[in-house]
């Protein structure tokens, strides 16, 4: 591939998306995409596609899937209907055998023929929903994460505070919480930041209320971007074009739709 030399091959870069990367090679992976605005570019392309076979398959196959309700619903009756005509003799009672198999092989073969249509998009494991709960939300519950900050001043935030680096550090015991209590007690870690919704360079601080597991990759709106977002809010806020707390609220409300507003632009660049 042209990529192989200095950049990540394609392959690669699906098999992290898909997460069936080995850990090592994920990191070594995770790390070129932190340095490398090239293959972020691409992955960022390829997720993009996978999001829209998603949203297809969302349009199109799912209104065509019979519930299993239904189905199961449809057989009661018909074997019931079957049961009910008594007196009927030997070769009726064979022929409502013939018929009870009929239904049964025509539920099995339609559920198989719906099962292996559904399977193939959802080999990407976006939709289904034990995939939503190893991904992690793309944005922090409002009523686990709605964002903390600790005293600080520009002189603070810009001219590299002290006590930033503590801010920074988050103990083993805190991370282990914001899983539990995003109910994310058996996602990898090494697949997520804990990260902090308000940055510390924002004046945010390691306040469980400031924490939420964000996924590395998987997403179009992952922890990359989101970083991203911070050094562009830190920048503005320190060549003041943008107020300290205006950089707060923004981020903390909705880091997506502030970044959209600060880069202007619908997707991540």
């Amino acid at each position: 591939m042209p990529y192989e030399d200095s950049h990540l091959s394609d392959e690669d870069l699906l098999l992290a998306a898909d997460g069936e990367l080995p850990l090592p090679r994920m990191k070594v992976v995770n790390e070129h995409l932190a340095a490398c605005w090239d293959c972020r570019t691409r992955r960022a392309r390829f997720e993009a596609t996978i999001a829209d076979l998603v949203e297809t398959r969302h349009a199109i196959l799912d209104p065509q899937l019979p519930p299993v309700a239904g189905r199961r619903a449809l057989l009661k009756a018909r074997l019931s209907e079957l049961a009910a005509a008594s007196g009927a003799g030997r070769w009726s009672r064979m022929f409502r055998g013939l018929a009870v198999r009929r239904v049964l092989a025509f539920g099995f073969a339609a559920a198989v023929v719906a099962f292996a249509a559904v399977a193939v998009i959802d080999r990407w494991r976006f939709q289904d929903s034990s995939a939503i709960v190893a991904q992690g939300p793309l944005e922090p519950s409002r009523s686990l994460t709605p964002g903390a900050t600790r005293q600080v001043n520009l002189r603070d935030v810009c001219g590299g505070a002290p006590d930033e680096g503590t801010a920074r550090v988050v103990p083993a015991s805190v991370r282990r919480q914001v899983f539990q209590e995003y109910g994310m007690n058996g996602a990898p870690p090494n697949d997520y930041e804990v990260d902090f919704l308000i940055t510390p360079e924002l004046g945010g601080s390691n306040d469980i209320h400031n924490l939420w597991p964000e996924p590395y990759y998987s997403t179009v709106w992952n922890a990359h971007v989101k970083d991203e977002l911070e050094d562009r809010l830190h920048e503005m806020v320190c060549n003041g074009q943008l107020g300290l707390g205006a950089a707060q609220h923004d981020i903390s409300a909705d880091w997506i739709l502030a970044y959209k507003k600060y880069f202007h632009t619908d997707r991540p660049l």
